[in-house]
């Protein structure tokens, strides 16, 4: 069967196909080139703006390029930022705006605002409506479009592009483009405010560190030897900086033909109210003070009222007291007496009795009042005995339950290892092993703790000699 040939369409049923017009579509590739090319300088001067932000360290280099790009993203005439203090004051050395030559006046006039010291966001952040009309009105003959640099959800600056050409408009996707640029200034204003706090946070921990250095000279590095006893002492601060003191201090100066170990000797252990530097600064004065005034001489209760009545000023403009207990020990009569001025008192374990004691006598706080009596008291040591000198940073440590440390605990220990025949070190190290099991691995402790531990050896028991002619 046979296939009839296809029958031509009449003209009048359908027309027939336009061809292409060269013109039109030239034209349409010119305009996908331009935009193109438009897209492609855009993204490379937010580019170049981010690289800026991750490599330029200068804040004032950095905030030179904002406006250029701002001004050249949406084809303005020029571009101004404007930047505030973190208090609201206008940052003078930061004011930046492009061309130059046409904003003179305005950065001129804005420098003498600044000059003025006077917050302008101090009562309203967000009401920028005065700073806008007074940029618009210098700028003069030109459409002045804004928008703002947040830090922080804080106000930090204003951005504003201006153009005088006949028909510019600001579209969404200016306004898009410039809030770019002015969010990539927060940035840097962010990251610059971080490095002035890190480098402040730097000078601080270097200050403390000097600090530390220098505490750490003040209090002994090594217990000196004296006849008869074992010492042993530690002081680990809350901080780089404490307000504990413990120190031994010879109560005369050194004579020919008296050995130093023979002599009387203070044990001092004191504790200034607060903790770091300003604490560390008033132990550091008061160990000086005592130092000298122990070389008088005196019984425990006169060298606690002279030394209260030289700290007293000091300490009044401080708004801070000190506790102090105040000991002399005589190796050659293993006599101990003491005076305290509120501080913690030591525990003595009699090791023959096997019995507890708390030396104490009646004082104030040092700086309490100027014209305060100490009482004294005094006790001889026995062979084997064992006194334990603290701070309230030992008893009042926080353990991993919320609970304090408390005096009993310490009774505890050092009840066991004075009946474990431990030496001075011994007991000074088992001490601490306990409370940091208390407290917990590697914590911080709230407070500063310290302890001096003084052990009286056994006298050596020689044997007996056979009777003579026997």
């Amino acid at each position: 069967m046979s296939q009839k040939p296809p029958t031509p369409l009449d003209a009048h049923q359908a027309p027939a196909a336009a061809a292409p017009d060269p013109a039109a579509a030239a034209s349409m590739r010119q305009l996908l080139d331009s935009l193109n090319r438009e897209q492609r300088r855009n993204l490379d001067l937010l580019a170049s703006l981010a690289f800026a932000l991750r490599s330029v360290t200068n804040l004032s280099r950095l905030l030179e390029l904002v406006p250029a790009v701002a001004a050249r993203l949406v084809e303005a005439d020029g571009a101004v930022l404007v930047v505030f203090h973190e208090d609201g004051r206008l940052w003078k050395e930061q004011l930046q705006a492009t061309p130059y030559e046409r904003c003179a006046e305005l950065l001129r006039q804005l420098g003498a605002l600044a000059s003025s010291e006077r917050p302008l966001l101090h009562d309203d952040p967000t009401d920028l409506s005065g700073l806008d009309q007074r940029v618009a009105r210098l700028i003069g003959g030109a459409q002045v479009f804004a928008t703002s640099v947040v830090c922080r959800s804080h106000q930090r600056g204003r951005l504003y592009v201006f153009s005088q050409r006949q028909g510019y408009s600001w579209s969404e996707v200016h306004r898009r483009h410039v809030q770019l640029v002015a969010d990539l200034a927060g940035v840097a204003l962010e990251n610059d405010t971080l490095l002035q706090d890190m480098r402040r946070h730097e000078r601080v921990d270097r200050q403390l560190s000097i600090g530390a250095e220098v505490q750490g000279q003040l209090l002994p590095d090594r217990c000196p030897v004296i006849e008869g006893i074992e010492l042993a002492a530690r002081c680990r601060p809350a901080f780089q900086v404490g307000g504990d003191y413990y120190d031994f201090i010879p109560t005369r100066p050194a004579r020919p033909g008296h050995p130093p170990e023979r002599e009387r000797w203070a044990v001092v252990m004191g504790d200034v109210m607060g903790k770091g530097v300003p604490a560390g600064l008033l132990m550091s004065l008061l160990r000086g003070m005592l130092r000298a005034e122990v070389l008088s001489g005196h019984p425990p209760d006169r060298i606690l009222h002279d030394l209260n009545q030289l700290a007293q000023e000091d300490l009044s403009h401080s708004h801070r007291f000190v506790t102090l207990f105040y000991s002399d020990f005589d190796p050659r009569t293993r006599r101990l007496r003491y005076g305290n001025a509120a501080h913690n008192p030591p525990l003595l374990w009699r090791r023959q009795a096997d019995h507890l004691e708390r030396l104490d006598a009646a004082g104030p706080l040092i700086g309490l009042q100027s014209d305060a009596d100490y009482g004294v008291d005094g006790t001889v040591l026995d062979p084997g005995d064992v006194v334990l000198y603290y701070t309230d940073g030992l008893t009042e440590a926080i353990g991993l339950g919320g609970e304090r440390y408390e005096e009993l605990r310490l009774v505890q220990s050092f009840q066991a290892a004075c009946r474990a025949g431990l030496g001075a070190q011994e007991i000074l190290d088992q001490l601490f092993a306990r409370l940091d099991r208390f407290v917990g691995a590697n914590r911080q402790l709230d407070d500063d703790a310290s302890i001096v531990v003084l052990k009286v050896r056994d006298q050596p028991v020689l044997p007996s000699l056979p009777a003579l002619g026997s």
